[in-house]
């Protein structure tokens, strides 16, 4: 027993080395779009760094949730404290100084309310899935599983929207698909509930996924920050009756606990995705999307610091691999067009 811990912790050593290609083709990747950087734009930059540390955070405020909330719970409070503080603020904006636009005015049909439904009712599935999954198995492979969402999107929009992908985009989803095949392998040989944990994060890049396809049909009509609140709100209702039967407890006890929670529903959800939404003014959608492929590392590292994570030797090449995929297919031709 007492020498395989040298064992491993050499293999956690040498996974810096491991990662350095990947890493130093993200950060060329990188380095060449910050020329679009002008001077005037270096607060979007800062902004984008602190929304990268801000939405890393959300796995370590739901583990720590998690301690005495269920899945369920977690979800309801961080849409519940989100709705009501930022929709609160919105309201007094719209009265102070009105700025609704003139389509936001106008009366909303049918189909709009049964896509705002459905993109709170994803939206929920996806974040409970990732939740749940944070349950069984580590930081880090649940955000890189969950980091496959562009994937199941483009996949979404070729079976739907007839959108067509060219070869380096395939290539990235390829490769990214073994990686993750490759961490499941690895759980095969390791106790149930990491598989399963695994299995509840990729379900979770699936509808998320899907939340992404119907929020593209609602920005012709709706503002993002319109969206966000019509999601947390209509979440919030649909996990409502669900912590209170499946669960019993719906808000935290502990002083712990309640500054988890509001982590997660003001600096993760409110201060993350508003500073990612702001830098996007600033700079391309391809550089954002790129910057965020750093997010599970910084998740990974977080746990590693907070709740002694290791990565061993065969997570880490998965990770390299997907991380991979995931770069050629964001950074393909028919990626940056959309």
């Amino acid at each position: 027993m007492g020498n395989d811990r040298p064992r491993e912790w050499s293999q956690i050593i040498r996974l810096p080395n491991l990662m350095s290609s990947s890493v130093n083709r993200s950060q060329g990747a990188i380095a060449d779009l910050t020329k679009e950087v002008k001077q005037g734009d270096r607060l979007a930059l800062i902004s984008l760094c602190i929304a990268l540390i801000s939405v890393s955070f959300a796995p370590i405020f739901i583990k720590l949730s998690e301690l005495e909330l269920g899945a369920n719970a977690t979800v309801f409070n961080r849409l519940f404290f989100f709705f009501i503080i930022f929709g609160f603020g919105r309201f007094c904006q719209s009265r102070i100084s009105p700025t609704e636009p003139v389509q936001e005015i106008q009366a909303i049909t049918r189909q709009q309310w049964l896509l705002l439904i459905g993109v709170g009712a994803v939206a929920i599935t996806s974040l409970v899935l990732w939740a749940i999954s944070l349950q069984y198995t580590t930081v880090a492979k649940s955000m890189l599983l969950n980091n496959l969402t562009p994937i199941f999107t483009s996949l979404g929009s070729w079976l739907w929207l007839d959108k067509k992908f060219d070869r380096r985009f395939l290539i990235g989803m390829t490769i990214a698909l073994v990686g993750a095949i490759a961490l499941g392998l690895e759980d095969i040989n390791g106790s149930a509930g990491t598989l399963l944990g695994d299995s509840y994060a990729l379900l979770s890049a699936v509808f998320l996924g899907l939340y992404f396809l119907i929020v593209e049909q609602l920005r012709s009509r709706f503002s993002a920050t319109t969206i966000l609140l019509w999601r947390c709100g209509i979440g919030s209702l649909l996990l409502l009756p669900l912590v209170f039967l499946i669960e019993g407890q719906l808000f935290p006890q502990t002083l712990n606990t309640w500054l988890a929670v509001l982590g997660l529903a003001l600096i993760s959800e409110g201060l993350g995705q508003r500073l990612l939404a702001q830098s996007m003014d600033k700079l391309s959608s391809s550089f954002v999307s790129l910057f965020l492929l750093l997010e599970p590392m910084v998740s990974a590292l977080l746990a590693w610091c907070i709740f002694n994570e290791a990565l061993n030797l065969i997570t880490g090449i998965a990770f390299i691999i997907v991380f991979s995929g995931i770069y050629l297919a964001k950074t393909s031709q028919a990626a940056v067009a959309e």
